[in-house]
């Protein structure tokens, strides 16, 4: 089972593809697709659309997880960061992807072990599940870790 993980972000989308083989987690990509802060809202969704397109194209995955919104103080960038989602969730089911949602506390506890895990130990752990030869950056590596916790829970109902 190949996995596509996605971290939406208003400003940086971190994707992530994994494999499942047996018992076993292999990396296959990952990256982020990062927007110009000057660029308009509707030019970085349309980045993120197209962008995530080709990702789909080139990695063939079975499924996607994508990391839900958390609460937050800023309603603004909950709003924003809404909106990446949306677009994700719009890129991957015009490809009639099955999409999974997880919370970042499941994500966490999947990955680390520990629900409020800070970002540099997710990417300590996916570098180290996923026998990387170096740290993957932050949003590509929380992307991967919403990967590894599909890999793990498979939850049964798609959104």
């Amino acid at each position: 089972m190949r996995v596509l993980g996605i971290d939406p972000g208003n400003h940086i989308t971190g994707y992530g593809v994994v494999e499942k083989q047996r018992s076993s987690i292999h990396h296959v990509m990952h990256g982020e697709i990062k927007m110009a802060r000057a660029a308009s809202r509707s030019s970085c969704m349309l980045m993120i659309y197209d962008n995530l397109l080709e990702v789909i194209n080139r990695s063939s995955p079975d499924v996607i997880a994508v990391e839900d919104i958390f609460y937050g103080k800023n309603i603004k960038s909950l709003i924003r960061q809404g909106e990446a989602k949306g677009v994700v969730i719009l890129a991957c089911s015009h490809r009639r992807m099955p999409i999974y949602e997880y919370t970042p506390l499941e994500i966490k506890k999947a990955v680390v072990g520990y629900g409020r895990a800070e970002k540099i130990q997710i990417q300590t752990m996916v570098k180290a599940i996923l026998h990387l030869p170096e740290t993957p950056p932050a949003d590509a590596a929380d992307a991967l870790a919403v990967a590894i916790c599909h890999v793990n829970f498979l939850k049964a109902l798609p959104i």
